[in-house]
């Protein structure tokens, strides 16, 4: 069924038969010596037709089990819920409304002149805050870079030095967003198991000695699940990159503005290509979504031709009014404010869910995560008639299901805490 002679050919045959249905998803390709015996070629050639296959996510290497059609994709998940469910939502991952910046007040102190194209792609003011800001948070001087959020950063560095197919050891369970970029970036996640202190030490080095070539690290407040690097493990961490210098570490330091942990660096002396991504996202909300990047002078040339000042930059009103925020005194004051309030609802519901003989570690961010032995429908459906709507962990596993809930703290009040480790108690012994 399957023809050509060489690699385009048969790429495209293949392609065809995807297209018209012969070829289905899950169905396995010919190995590539049968393949290549039945059309007189070379294994080569097939095996960079199957290649491509993989890089343009038309099929799956499994290794020693061949190569599989991927078929149309699914459904992918997404941050965020329904606004018009009924239940109390939990679910979508936002910062608290009420304790972010009045941005009314902002707007009226700024004095906008046109920016054109071929103007510097920085605010000056903006610029001059995150160089202080970010002095301590990288291994040498870095060169400052502002994008439009945390995933579109990273998507840029990882396609400034990565090729398609390349792999990324990431962090298992994953923020979601990250997980559905790597996919249509058309790089492979490689999973690292989080525990505790975040990223497994000798997990990472298996990735990294498999060809991992870049490795992304959520230092702090880990999306599900609410972890942070210790100094322990930071150090452990480092002292594994230090024996990859060529491979590129990424820093997502998304919650750094209103995180109560410690920092610890990760990145080693000796990586030669690297970056601290922090984004605004939590702190000013998403609608003054935009991330800071300091990297080393390379990597911060090859991201700045992707953002390219003529036609990509980021928008100097959205600059202007993200420094506005971040120079006002009295906002700086009530990011304490802001930050305590998150970590007293980690504590108090990790403290309301262990009275109840439930032992489960407050973290940081604006998430807490329930771990489960099977998967959660159950027990979010059983929730939900409670009146509560909880995220189901499966989707943030990398290859295989996150079994556990992810609940959004934001909007918790105390009497709220409560009542829900009651009934999450109850639905999990109902």
């Amino acid at each position: 069924m399957i023809d050509g002679k060489t690699a385009s050919e048969i790429f495209d045959n293949i392609r065809q038969h995807i297209t018209s249905g012969a070829l289905r998803s899950g169905d396995t390709l010919p190995p590539v010596r049968e393949l290549a015996q039945a059309l007189n070629v070379n294994r080569n050639t097939v095996a960079a037709a199957y290649k491509r296959l993989v890089i343009s996510g038309l099929a799956l290497s499994q290794g020693r089990n061949g190569t599989v059609i991927n078929g149309a994709s699914a459904p992918v998940a997404l941050e965020g819920s329904d606004p018009h469910t009924p239940l109390v939502d939990l679910s979508g991952g936002n910062p608290a409304a009420d304790r972010l910046p009045e941005l009314g007040r902002y707007l009226k102190t700024l004095t906008h002149t046109h920016r054109l194209y071929g103007d510097e792609a920085l605010s000056p003011a903006l610029q001059q805050w995150a160089q202080t800001w970010m002095k301590d948070a990288t291994p040498a001087e870095g060169e400052i870079d502002i994008t439009s959020g945390a995933i579109d950063a990273i998507e840029r560095l990882l396609s400034a030095h990565l090729l398609p197919g390349d792999s990324v050891a990431v962090e298992d369970p994953c923020f979601l967003s990250s997980i559905n970029m790597l996919r249509y970036s058309g790089f492979r996640a490689t999973p690292v198991r989080v525990d505790e202190e975040g990223m497994q030490p000798d997990m990472l080095e298996q990735a990294l000695r498999l060809g991992a070539r870049a490795v992304i690290i959520t230092p702090r407040a880990h999306n599900p699940t609410g972890c942070s690097l210790s100094a322990t493990r930071a150090a452990a961490l480092q002292n594994i990159l230090a024996r990859y210098p060529q491979v590129l570490v990424i820093v997502d330091d998304h919650f750094a503005l209103l995180s109560t942990s410690a920092w610890h660096p990760v990145i080693a002396a000796e990586t030669l290509r690297w970056a601290v991504v922090r984004s605004m996202s939590k702190t000013l909300g998403p609608d003054l979504r935009l991330a800071i990047v300091a990297s080393d002078p390379l990597t911060s040339q090859k991201l700045r031709l992707r953002l390219n000042a003529g036609s990509q930059w980021v928008s100097h009103l959205l600059q202007d009014l993200a420094s506005a925020c971040l120079n006002d005194s009295d906002f700086q004051r009530s990011l304490n404010h802001t930050r305590q309030f998150y970590a007293s609802r980690q504590q108090k519901l990790a403290g309301a869910l262990g009275q109840h003989g439930l032992a489960v570690p407050p973290g940081d961010g604006l998430n807490l995560w329930l771990p489960l032995k099977d998967i959660s429908q159950k027990t979010a459906f059983m929730l939900a008639k409670s009146g509560w709507l909880v995220r189901e962990g499966e989707a943030f596993g990398v290859n295989e299901p996150a079994h556990g809930l992810r609940i959004t703290l934001s909007t918790l009040s105390d009497s709220d805490i409560n009542t829900l480790a009651a009934d999450i108690y109850q639905a999990l012994n109902g």
